[in-house]
């Protein structure tokens, strides 16, 4: 799928510690493992998944079998919605499908102004809540910094 990048303040706080601090081999190691639970715990059926993650650049690097293009979009979403994370090479092997767009959430999105952007219409934004659950656990729950999926109509 490639690489995607995010902003590396925003996101779920899974490890402590700035990415200084976590530079370490033994750091990188159980922030890795903390991302490929969170990943997990999303239940998207990918099997084989092997996550690592360099604190020094803030790159998580993800590897296994997807069972659709939009099970690997999300797990690179989950990925890379984690604070210290700057960007997600995902190298999830999918069956080939139309890639979806991306939207970085500002101050003041809303999903039907979202919706309404790529749509052409406020009302279609359960498409782009659904397209991100469970990440997104209620409509009204985006933040500044988060990237969405967009999906295809």
């Amino acid at each position: 799928m490639g690489l995607l990048s995010f902003i590396k303040e925003a996101g779920e706080k899974l490890f402590g510690g700035s990415s200084a601090q976590a530079a370490e081999p033994d750091a990188n190691t159980k922030a890795a493992a903390a991302i490929k639970t969170y990943i997990e715990t999303q239940n998207l059926g990918l099997t084989g998944l092997e996550v690592t993650y360099t604190a020094a650049t803030g790159v998580v690097t993800l590897a296994g079998q997807a069972p659709s293009q939009e099970a690997s979009e999300k797990a690179g979403l989950a990925a890379g919605n984690v604070a210290n994370v700057t960007s997600v090479d995902n190298n999830l092997v999918a069956p080939a499908a139309a890639p979806a767009q991306y939207h970085d959430v500002v101050k003041g999105d809303t999903l039907s102004a979202i919706s309404k952007k790529y749509y052409g219409d406020a009302n279609k934004y359960n498409a782009i809540f659904e397209a991100n659950k469970p990440m997104l656990s209620h409509p009204d729950k985006i933040y500044p910094g988060q990237k969405l999926r967009i999906p295809a109509l």
